[in-house]
């Protein structure tokens, strides 16, 4: 039974919300609140309150990207860079790879790496090499002629070098770019376009950090813009049908180059420094890029006549015969002749191309 309580004029009171249902059991001995106590107990108790503690909230390192970031190129890359801000537009993006004389592998461990490998790759690459080799690639351009060509050569190979790109990704490029010119007529003034295209794709498939457009645009003095050159980037891939990994003259030079150091303790040790050949050869190489009538003939071939050539400039005693030049001696004969030719007009440019511990007097072509 609720319990009402009735005014003094008989008025039925409604019960007050502190009263409560007694219990039949006892109980327990309660002491007497009066009503100054419960005002001192209430404000001691809002004294005691205090704001809610906000916890500390962690910045949370993602190992993976949850929304897709378009590059420069219109293509997803994932990549986490180690720069914790992006760098100023003025900055330049150069790629870290280190050069040659900076390379923590030494001669011994790059040999001891090819001879568990480098058979099994050479085998590979050599018999790609055919269906990779643009012969003829201007057979078909009507407005872009071999000295044209050489022009856009001569200045990507400079432009490679500023990027401190690797020459695998030069010659990468003016594969990509031949093999394009002869399945597409290409507008003379666009050919400048297709180069840095050429470039720009065979970075993105052999270095670590490639170059930016806006930095590969701001070479060609704002010429192009990028959505110029990421619609030419969409049709030379699909025109070569993504098929990018081509053999290279720099393969096959730095393959050659190892498989010599097969021939002995003897060798190794008349060889001061095993990479001088292999550097001279590469800066002959980069002439015969240029020169539109080097373009018939195979890179490993390529490769072969330079390293030939290079250690008669550099005067070597001891040089092993290449037993895997499987090209008759009368095509090898004709093209060495014709580099020595080609050096022969640009001493000037191979002086200035050539390596620091070369002095002038090796730089010379023995008899």
């Amino acid at each position: 039974m609720v319990a009402f309580s009735f005014l003094e004029d008989g008025v039925m009171k409604k019960p007050s919300p502190c009263k409560r249902k007694r219990s039949h059991g006892a109980s327990p001995a309660k002491e007497d609140v009066t009503p100054e106590d419960r005002t001192e107990a209430l404000s001691i108790a809002s004294a005691n309150l205090r704001a809610p503690c906000k916890k500390t909230k962690y910045p949370r390192h993602r190992k993976q990207m949850i929304e897709s970031v378009l590059s420069d190129s219109g293509f997803h890359e994932g990549i986490l860079t180690p720069c914790s801000t992006p760098s100023s537009g003025s900055s330049s993006r150069i790629s870290p790879r280190l050069t040659d004389s900076q390379s923590p592998y030494s001669p011994l461990l790059d040999w001891q790496i090819f001879k568990e490998y480098g058979e099994t790759c050479y085998c590979v690459q050599k018999n790609k090499e055919k269906r990779f080799h643009p012969v003829n690639c201007l057979a078909f351009q009507s407005q872009i002629t071999a000295e044209a060509r050489c022009k856009l050569v001569s200045w990507l190979i400079p432009v490679h070098r500023h990027f401190n790109l690797s020459f695998e990704s030069c010659c990468l490029a003016i594969n990509i770019m031949d093999r394009f010119l002869a399945t597409t007529p290409v507008a003379s003034d666009c050919f400048q376009l297709l180069g840095v295209t050429s470039l720009l794709i065979a970075c993105k498939q052999v270095e670590v950090y490639p170059p930016r457009i806006k930095q590969l645009l701001a070479l060609c003095c704002g010429a192009f813009s990028k959505d110029q050159l990421c619609n030419l980037e969409c049709i030379v891939l699909i025109r070569l049908n993504f098929s990018l990994t081509a053999p290279t003259v720099a393969f096959f030079i730095e393959h050659f180059t190892n498989h010599r150091l097969e021939g002995g303790e003897v060798f190794r040790q008349s060889v001061s420094s095993p990479g001088k050949s292999k550097s001279l050869a590469k800066k002959i190489a980069e002439l015969s890029l240029a020169d539109y009538s080097f373009n018939r003939y195979p890179p490993s071939l390529l490769a072969v006549c330079a390293i030939q050539l290079a250690d008669n400039m550099l005067g070597l005693h001891h040089p092993t015969d290449l037993e895997q030049n499987d090209y008759p001696l009368s095509v090898t004969e004709e093209c060495l002749k014709n580099l020595k030719l080609l050096v022969s007009l640009n001493e000037d440019v191979l002086r200035s191309m050539a390596c620091k511990n070369a002095s002038t007097e090796d730089l010379k072509i023995k008899k």
